[in-house]
């Protein structure tokens, strides 16, 4: 069984479905609501338990209510969650996600202070246990450090680039491959073009890059050549976690040792059915409905 650790962080959503996303001031009225686990690393965790891998996430959380529920959540979805860090007196992170009736959405997030960057308590892990280490850009010095520390022992590195305030160089440079959102990437390059920026990405690193379009599909450098995955068709409900479940399956895929080609439809097979479904994480696939879902498309 592929074992995979997902270091970053993980976030209470608390989600409104409401008729279209807000352009002005005013009061608007939510359909339903629901609160559920979230974040990058954490939700890519819970997408690779499963599709089968054994997972662990290692991340930090408040020693308060919401830390309790993002732990348990975890859990009770098959992720590990014995190295992660709760800090005393300090509160979790969450987001307020407003989703519209297309599937669309805009993500507030609150990144607790509390949650202090500190990182070496990772030095005490030995992460030659796992096949594959993946590792979102929000929590900067745990991906450093968790990568630094992989490729010490040997042991592929997955970088989930999206969007955030510091400069994640150091942490492309250091990833086996870096599978980065469009916004990620334009903040990354520069560049206004996926393309430009992904051929500047790739200069970068010496690892593999790749870029998420949404519905447009990923594109990838492979050698001197780009190549293009095409987004599937599917009746979208929700994309909030459409990206961090990719990422969780690209690693799975990957460390499975898959061509990049089959690894990037797969991973793109499961974040499309989960768009099917509300929430981050209800709409996750299993392995057994991905191939099945994928033999529509020989």
């Amino acid at each position: 069984m592929i074992r995979i650790a997902c270091v970053g962080i993980t976030v209470m959503d608390r989600i409104y479905s409401v008729a279209a996303l807000p352009t002005e001031g005013g009061k608007y009225v939510a359909s339903h609501y629901q609160e559920v686990g979230g974040g990058p690393a954490a939700t890519a965790a819970v997408a690779a338990a499963k599709l089968g891998a054994t997972v662990d996430f290692i991340g930090r959380v408040g020693d308060d209510d919401t830390g309790d529920r993002l732990l348990a959540e975890l859990e009770s979805l098959g992720v590990k969650t014995r190295y992660c860090r709760r800090l005393p007196d300090a509160r979790s992170s969450q987001s307020a996600v407003l989703v519209d009736a297309e599937g669309e959405r805009i993500i507030i997030n609150y990144p607790s202070p509390d949650l202090t960057p500190d990182a070496d308590w990772l030095d005490a892990l030995d992460f030659s246990q796992w096949d594959v280490v993946l590792a979102d850009v929000r929590w900067h010095e745990g991906a450093k450090r968790a990568f630094t520390l992989a490729k010490k022992a040997g042991v592929m590195t997955v970088l989930d680039a999206d969007v955030t305030p510091q400069d994640i160089s150091e942490l492309v440079a250091l990833s086996d491959h870096a599978a980065f959102s469009a916004p990620g990437l334009r903040r990354f390059s520069a560049q206004n073009e996926a393309l430009e920026g992904l051929a500047y990405a790739k200069t970068r690193t010496n690892g593999q890059v790749y870029v998420t379009c949404g519905a447009q599909g990923c594109y990838w450098i492979e050698g001197a050549d780009t190549h293009h995955q095409p987004g599937f068709v599917v009746d979208v409900v929700d994309t909030t976690g459409a990206g961090d479940v990719f990422h969780g399956a690209l690693a799975l895929g990957l460390a499975e040792k898959q061509d990049i080609a089959q690894a990037v439809r797969f991973a793109s097979g499961v974040a499309a059915l989960k768009c099917t479904r509300p929430g981050g994480r209800q709409g996750i696939p299993d392995c057994d409905q991905v191939r099945s879902f994928l033999s529509l498309y020989v």
